[in-house]
């Protein structure tokens, strides 16, 4: 066999093994493949293609956030008729937060697909942004109305157990506060930095107590990075 015969043999090899492991995950054979493969790529195995742009999964994980946060949103508005718009908002955050994000992505395998150098450098975040990416990916190959029908009959109805959420108290941010109050403490959230990326603010949030900083965290939703930067603030005061 000749080296291209050998190159090119292996290549369909590696591509017929991604499309098995994604139509498992999925439950559906994946359409346009260089979308899911762009949705499993980190930064950090991303090569320049145009201008500075690199070919990572970030614009996907981008789209993705928006679709699932509004699904779910949905989702909650129908299954809580008589909720009020706060109790929404917070099982709504519950669902959508980066540690929730994070399980779902390992519990359905996509940490075993994710493309990059060393999972362990590439962060905390790295599996629930390819999660996001992801349905970034099957909105654009299959519809706003296909990914409704997958995030709902296939994530949330087998993954998420909504009723234990609902008495599950993963508000970290109402968690600090409430406990600065009765210590007599005071609590800040401020912004730190935003970075602008490719047309999206990173922003840096820094949680202080008592006027000594506790935590900080990035992320592109000021809300999520206060929330992560009030988890961290909780496991360090151990509340």
């Amino acid at each position: 066999m000749n080296p291209f015969s050998f190159f090119f043999n292996s290549f369909l090899s590696t591509e017929k093994t991604v499309f098995r492991s994604l139509y498992n995950i999925l439950g559906f054979p994946p359409g346009n493949m260089r979308l899911y493969k762009m949705a499993l790529r980190h930064k950090s195995a991303a090569i320049e293609v145009r201008n500075g742009f690199k070919n990572s999964n970030e614009r996907l994980e981008y789209l993705g956030d928006a679709i699932f946060g509004s699904v779910v949103a949905e989702y909650l508005f129908k299954k809580f008729p008589y909720k009020e718009e706060g109790f929404l908002t917070e099982m709504r955050s519950k669902m959508v937060s980066r540690e929730s994000l994070n399980k779902l992505a390992q519990k359905i395998g996509v940490d075993k697909l994710i493309e990059t150098p060393d999972i362990n450098a590439a962060g905390k975040s790295v599996y629930g942004n390819a999660f996001e990416a992801l349905i970034g990916a099957i909105y654009l190959d299959k519809g706003y109305n296909f990914t409704k029908r997958f995030i709902v009959n296939r994530i949330i109805k087998y993954h998420i157990d909504v009723d234990l959420l609902e008495n599950t108290d993963n508000n970290f941010k109402s968690k600090l506060i409430t406990w600065a109050q009765r210590e007599r403490k005071s609590v800040a959230f401020e912004m730190v930095d935003e970075e602008h990326l490719k047309g999206r603010k990173l922003m840096t949030v820094r949680v202080k107590i008592d006027g000594a900083e506790m935590a900080t965290a990035k992320d592109y939703n000021k809300r999520k990075a206060e929330q992560t930067a009030a988890e961290t603030a909780c496991k360090a005061l151990n509340i």
